[in-house]
């Protein structure tokens, strides 16, 4: 060390003369000495000035290095006179100040600076102004340093420091201007100092005026402009830049934005192949391009399966099969359990004492590599894999390769496999806090600031109690976050640790056939000299570790080899079809799969860009990697949240943003992650020392439905998307021929099965087409450019235009047609709603025939998308039938028929009757037409039209019985109007089945009902209903029980006339038998039981009665009598039928026996 310190500052904070010797002669670089210092001129300020700002150990190191350095720049300045420069400059200086004065100037200077112990009396001072030192004279000495106290008091930048360098009684006194004034003029008349040409006192001051306020950039400056005098100087230059770096941290950030790769060969070389930039991917086995990964925090899922199954789940081997069904089921075939280790019980002490009293250990402090006890161990795990792997899944397990827990086995036992010191680096630094080891024989101890979180250290206190021997061991560290203040981080330079490490991986595959490496980046061999043993002057990213710096061939000879290219050749070869999976940042994640062989490696941007929005962003990082090499595209690892990050419904919401980015995860090439809870809904970002979840959150059933429907179809086809060999990536072109950002298009194929995905990222529409996909390298040969493939030669359209292309949206279920000549012409063209997206597949070309009217179809469905293409087509062959019945069964017609039906009198309107007879009988000529049947149609629509008469008539005839005397037939119709005539929906089944139910009779008289139901079915006639139905928002469930009752009620129609008089018993036989009312009863086995839907066999009555009301209509002199008679009988039957309902217990053979009890005397 070196620089002017005062007397009065070394006897007030007892300055090391070992390190801050007297004449500068023979120091020694003690960081404790310096950071001592400065611990206590920042403890003086402190209770002077409670805002004062510490005094920087790295700032005195460099005030230190730039006295050495202007030191050697006027040594180096002599050199370049061949007079003796301080011996004029003393001459000089006595003509100027008078001999007298300048003597007391340099006794001044002596009394104050001490140049030598013991230094009290004149006579010993005059004795050593008479001496040399080391071959220089003494009083020449003393100048130099007058010289460089005048340097130091024009440097704004060491006003911080005047206490410690200045004398105010020396250097405010008039002597001393005036020996600063005869300096300046001396040296500005000497030679220059070359190859600046500076006089000597402005190149000393030439670092402040390049940065006047900041002892840094004065010493970046000396780098820059002085490195030609610095010789072994400039090392510790840079290691007192690293220094500087390290105080100057301005806190944790985290790593910072995602941001785009631009690749370069020159990333890759290797020094296995000579330097030379070379390809090592790991071949795949066949499962894992399909695999999809599921991420589980283990012990929150285990609470959460607890309270779903209203039992204690605590271990592995009784997580239920049925989890393991419902993930493959979904899709899943491959369960991330975190957290499955041993876990550091230190780790949860220090998280409860830090306020957290039911934290558990970090997931990643590790005690040792054994299943944890409280989840069963080995055994419970081997059980658990072995059910996992009945459903095609295969379980992933974390490997924590950076670090151990602070109390883990290897403290214990290997502690000098660690980093480690034998004094703190920091004597701010106290470990008088509680004993965090459950070994008697060792203490071990975290910095007390951490229990206040007033400050992060990097090292914990290790004392064993046998030995004495006490180290300071380095926290685990990515120089981006808090040190991992439960953690101990090992020592990759020592190759018994590298093995040890590596026997362990080995172990965890020969348990898992998916590993994830946590913080694997921290390990690639430029990271680990960069955080723990760095470069001079690369140094700064863990405090104190700049002290540690080896140069790059030092480093090299140490590790020569990456470790995880290692740990990726021994897996290979002792445990094969295992998949590393890698979890690696900055900017690395090409590196690891191509030159360190890893499967896959983490795509964090995949999340941050495309939750932010950064569309541009995200499609240069696909095309700047499959530019470099399309290969390393497929192994990424994409994810919308991972456990280190917020959820994805807190990211990505839960509605279309989130499915369309979900979906590119389904469908780009790649391995999709799903979080915990991410198909569920839930909110909450589990902690790595969770023991349970900390709110109960129920599954949100609209949200998994949409997985259902959009999602989990595409993960059981991952194969067709998780290659890059057929991949194409499309931008989508607007009509001013821009290119809009915010739409991903691409296209991807396997053999004969072809995909293609377009997602609008964006709250604005879109509309656009695209034509010509980016060219970019061969996946065989990355040096060459893939021929240019276009939207055509993906779709092989025929040249000559003609027919018309066909193909499926896999999220939507809904298909399309496109004319082939539209897509050759203007490219395949989409208009896309803010985030809106498709999977389109089977495509096909398409043409016409007399059979398939693909002209009208596509007139009729455009460029909108229908459930099923070949019902329209058929819809379009039968339109003959269905537009005059659409002319019945529609909003306003239905209208015009209930509104008649409401009137108090039982007279129809004539014209009603004329229009209705108009329809019905377009209808049964259209009947006639398609079925190609001779027979008359005037009695069928006279018998129609006859029957709707009797409908319309029917709320009034309630009113004629109770007139007549026949209150109870009265009572009972005014039920049925109640509810089913006054319900809007079943008014228009009714209206349906007046007019569809009886056709059959054109062709058939006998069977006509089961005529009626095949043409219901055939001819879809019960389309104009469905779409009524539905225009009137009836949820889908009931648009279906509609749709059956239709059936249900065309082919009973004449239930009641046919077999009403049989025995109860038989009556409900027939029903539950007959296979349409047996589904729409909702029939079931459930423990060796059949039970039936209760609403729906009430339903089914009433619809029975109604029917059997109509059927009256067409009895031939039928009269009130007769009329009030048959409802009468039909009550009684449907008031037992009723009772027998109640008693049931919804259990058809308990029904069926209360029926038969009927029976019986």
């Amino acid at each position: 060390m070196s620089f002017l310190v005062s007397k009065h500052a070394r006897e007030k904070y007892k300055v090391s003369v070992r390190v801050f010797p007297y004449d500068f002669a023979g120091s020694v670089f003690d960081t404790r000495e310096i950071q001592g210092l400065a611990h206590h001129l920042s403890a003086e300020r402190f209770l002077l000035a409670q805002n004062e700002k510490p005094v920087k150990a790295g700032e005195l190191n460099a005030i230190s290095l730039i006295d050495e350095i202007f030191r050697l720049v006027i040594k180096e300045y002599q050199k370049q006179n061949s007079s003796p420069v301080l011996a004029a400059f003393y001459s000089d200086l006595e003509k100027g100040l008078g001999e007298q004065t300048l003597k007391e100037l340099v006794r001044n200077y002596c009394l104050a600076y001490k140049p030598r112990e013991g230094l009290q009396s004149k006579t010993e001072l005059d004795r050593f102004l008479n001496e040399s030192t080391r071959g220089v004279a003494n009083q020449e000495i003393v100048l130099e340093n007058l010289v460089l106290l005048y340097i130091a008091t024009q440097n704004p930048a060491l006003q911080p420091f005047t206490e410690l360098i200045w004398e105010p009684s020396l250097v405010n006194a008039e002597t001393f201007k005036r020996f600063s004034r005869i300096s300046e003029d001396f040296f500005a008349r000497q030679p220059s100092f070359a190859p600046g040409q500076y006089t000597l006192i402005n190149m000393l001051k030439s670092p402040a005026l390049f940065a006047p306020y900041s002892i840094p950039r004065q010493l970046e400056y000396i780098k820059e402009q002085w490195a030609f005098l610095l010789g072994d100087l400039l090392l510790r230059l840079l290691r007192g830049l690293d220094f500087l770096k390290e105080e100057e941290k301005t806190g944790f950030t985290g790593p910072g934005p995602a941001q785009v790769p631009v690749f370069d060969a020159s990333d890759f070389l290797s020094l296995e192949a000579n330097g030379a930039e070379f390809a090592a991917f790991s071949k795949d086995s066949d499962w894992m391009p399909r695999l999809v990964l599921m991420a589980k925090n283990v012990y929150v899922w285990l609470h959460q399966l607890s309270r779903q199954y209203n039992r204690p789940i605590q271990t592995l081997d009784q997580i239920p099969e049925e989890e393991l069904e419902t993930l493959s089921r979904r899709g899943i075939s491959g369960l991330w359990l975190i957290g499955l280790w041993q876990r550091s019980p230190a780790s949860a002490k220090i998280k409860q004492l830090c306020g957290n009293p039911d934290a558990n250990s970090s997931a990643y402090s590790l005690f040792a590599y054994r299943i944890a006890d409280n989840l069963g161990g080995d055994g419970a795990c081997e059980n658990l894999k072995q059910k996992a792997q009945r459903f095609g899944i295969r379980l992933a397990s974390d490997m924590v390769p950076n670090h151990m827990g602070i109390d883990s086995e290897w403290v214990n036992r290997h502690p000098d496999w660690f980093l480690s010191l034998p004094d703190s680096p920091y004597p701010s630094y106290q470990f008088s806090g509680p004993d965090l080891s459950s070994d008697e024989n060792i203490t071990i101890q975290i910095e007390d600031h951490y229990y206040d979180r007033s400050d992060a250290a990097v090292v914990f206190r290790r004392w064993d109690k046998r030995s004495g021997d006490v180290k300071y061991i380095y926290h685990g560290n990515d120089g981006t976050s808090m040190p991992w203040n439960d953690t101990a981080q090992l020592n990759y330079l020592d190759a018994e640790v590298r093995e040890a490490i590596i026997q362990t991986i080995l172990d965890v595959a020969r348990r898992f056939p998916i590993i994830r490496f946590d913080a694997a980046m921290t390990l690639a061999k430029k990271h680990i000299q960069r955080l723990w043993y760095p470069e001079p002057g690369a140094g700064g990213a863990i405090p104190s570790r700049s002290f540690f710096a080896i140069s790059k061939a030092e480093f090299e000879q140490a590790l020569p080899k990456e470790f995880w290219r290692e740990v990726v050749e021994r897996v290979e070869k002792e445990v094969p079809d295992t998949l590393l999976l890698a979890e690696a940042f900055w900017l690395m994640e090409g590196y690891f799969v191509r030159s360190l062989g890893m499967h896959r490696v983490y795509n964090s941007a995949f999340m941050h860009m495309l939750r932010n929005e950064d569309n541009a962003g995200y499609r240069t990082l696909i095309k700047n990697t499959l530019d470099f090499d399309p290969q390393i595209l497929k192994r990424y690892v994409n994810f919308m949240n991972n456990p280190d990050e917020r959820t994805a419904i807190d990211q990505f919401g839960n509605g279309d943003k989130y499915f369309g980015v979900c979906t590119l995860m389904a469908t780009l090439p790649g391995l999709p992650m799903y979080g915990h809870g991410q198909f569920e809904g839930f909110t909450e970002k589990y902690g790595m020392e969770y023991s349970r979840a900390l709110l109960e959150e129920n599954v949100d059933d609209s949200l998994m439905r949409r997985h259902e429907l959009e999602i989990f179809p595409l993960l059981f086809r991952r194969e067709m998307f998780a290659g890059v060999e057929n991949f194409n990536l499309y931008d989508f072109i607007t009509s001013q021929g821009e290119t809009n950002e915010n739409v991903f298009a691409y296209t991807n194929q396997l053999l004969n099965h072809k995909t293609l995905v377009i997602y609008n990222n964006a709250y604005e529409k879109a509309s656009g087409r695209i034509t010509q996909a980016y060219q970019y390298a061969s996946t065989k040969n990355p040096a060459e450019k893939r021929p240019i493939s276009s939207i055509l030669q993906f779709l092989e359209l025929p040249e000559n235009g003609q027919g018309y292309l066909r193909f499926h949206d896999l999220s939507t279920r809904m298909h399309y047609l496109r004319p082939v000549q539209e897509i050759r012409r203007e490219g395949f063209s989409f208009e896309l709603n803010g985030f809106e997206h498709h999977v389109f597949t089977d495509f096909r070309v398409v043409h016409a025939d007399p059979i398939h009217d693909y002209d009208e179809l596509y007139k009729a469905v455009g460029h909108t998308g229908v459930p099923d293409l070949d019902q329209v087509l058929e819809r379009i062959r039968l339109s003959p039938v269905l537009t005059p019945l659409n002319s019945i069964i529609n909003e306003e017609f239905l209208g015009i028929l209930h509104k008649a039906a409401k009137k108090p009198s039982f007279k129809v309107s004539g014209k009603l009757m004329d229009q209705l007879e108009e329809k019905i009988n377009h209808l049964i000529q259209a009947v006639k037409w398609l079925s190609r049947c001779q027979s008359s149609t005037g009695p069928l629509v006279e018998e129609l039209c006859r029957l709707m008469q009797f409908l319309i008539q029917l709320p009034s005839l309630e009113k004629t019985f109770a007139g007549a005397g026949f209150t109870r037939v009265g009572n009972f119709l005014a039920r049925i109007n109640q509810e089913v005539l006054e319900q809007p929906a079943d008014w228009k089944v009714l209206v349906s089945w007046v007019v569809v139910s009886k056709l059959g009779k054109l062709v058939n008289l006998k069977d006509n009902a089961e005529t009626s139901v095949v043409w219901l079915d055939e001819w879809d006639l019960a389309h104009p209903l469905v779409e009524e139905l539905r225009r009137m928002h009836v949820a889908e469930d009931k648009v279906s029980e509609y749709k059956a009752l239709l059936k249900i009620a065309t082919l009973h129609q004449c239930w009641f006339r046919e077999y009403g008089e049989e025995a109860v018993e038989d009556i409900l036989q027939r029903w539950v038998n007959t296979p349409e009312i047996h589904a729409y009863l909702k029939i079931n086995l459930y423990e060796g039981k059949a039970w039936y839907k209760k609403e729906s066999f009430s339903k089914l009555i009433l619809w029975m009665e109604t029917m059997t009301i109509l059927d009256s209509a067409e009895e031939k002199n039928a009269n009130l009598v007769n009329l009030a008679e048959k409802i009468s009988t039909l009550e009684d039957l449907t008031t037992k039928i009723k009772e027998l309902d109640a008693n049931s217990e919804y259990q058809v053979d308990v029904l069926l026996k209360n029926a038969r009890g009927l029976n019986q005397p």
